[in-house]
């Protein structure tokens, strides 16, 4: 399955949940990442971000795809981050 992650959380917790999710996906720009994962690597993923998160204050929203092949993205603006996808 393919995910964006994209998270607004409270400052003191950015650069843990930003080194986390690298370790999972690709990041894109602020707040932004992505990647192709498996179930269990997804699950793996949500269970180490909620044992960093602050559920009263913090968000942290997943886009769910079936694949790539179904997602266009568009940039406008400069580049920040891994924009490079894998054909």
């Amino acid at each position: 399955m393919y995910i964006i992650l994209v998270y607004d959380v409270n400052v003191s917790r950015v650069g843990k949940v930003l080194k986390t999710a690298r370790k999972y996906l690709n990041w894109v720009q602020n707040s932004v990442l992505e990647g192709e994962l498996t179930e269990a690597t997804f699950r793996a993923l949500q269970i180490d971000l909620e044992r960093i998160i602050n559920k009263e204050e913090d968000s942290l929203l997943f886009y769910v795809l079936g694949n790539q092949k179904y997602a266009k993205r568009q940039l406008m603006g400069i580049q920040k981050g891994g924009e490079q996808w894998i054909y």
